[in-house]
């Protein structure tokens, strides 16, 4: 499977989980085992959606990397909905890149909740 982790920087997973998933700026791809728990390769690439669009083009831009989940720290409802209609599952986190992964691998991470200036109205097209 691979996992799509909002980034902040380019710090990869010694970095932050970027708060809102529209405007990060780059994307940590990791590719995981989860029968293992252990990350098999990994990648940062940037996120050419930020200059404009938000998340609903970012959606598009991190679905080109063939990702099966995806975590952020925000997300609107329309970007969700788009990543539900593409089969990928969104989880919420506020922290550290490293130890998102590893509670993704202990199936410890939660659902995301919709960031407040998006609210339920926002959808993608």
């Amino acid at each position: 499977m691979r996992v799509g982790v909002v980034l902040e920087d380019e710090n990869g997973v010694h970095g932050n989980v970027c708060t809102h998933f529209g405007q990060c700026k780059f994307f940590f791809l990791a590719d995981i085992d989860k029968d293992k728990k252990k990350i098999t390769g990994t990648r940062i690439v940037p996120n050419t959606a930020v200059h404009g669009g938000g998340g609903c083009i970012a959606v598009d831009e991190i679905l080109r990397y063939k990702i099966t989940h995806v975590i952020a720290g925000g997300m609107g409802m329309g970007a969700q909905a788009k990543f539900a209609q593409a089969g990928v599952q969104v989880f919420g986190y506020s922290g550290n890149v490293q130890k998102a992964l590893d509670d993704f691998m202990n199936n410890a991470l939660g659902r995301l909740e919709a960031c407040r200036e998006h609210g339920e109205s926002s959808s993608c097209r």
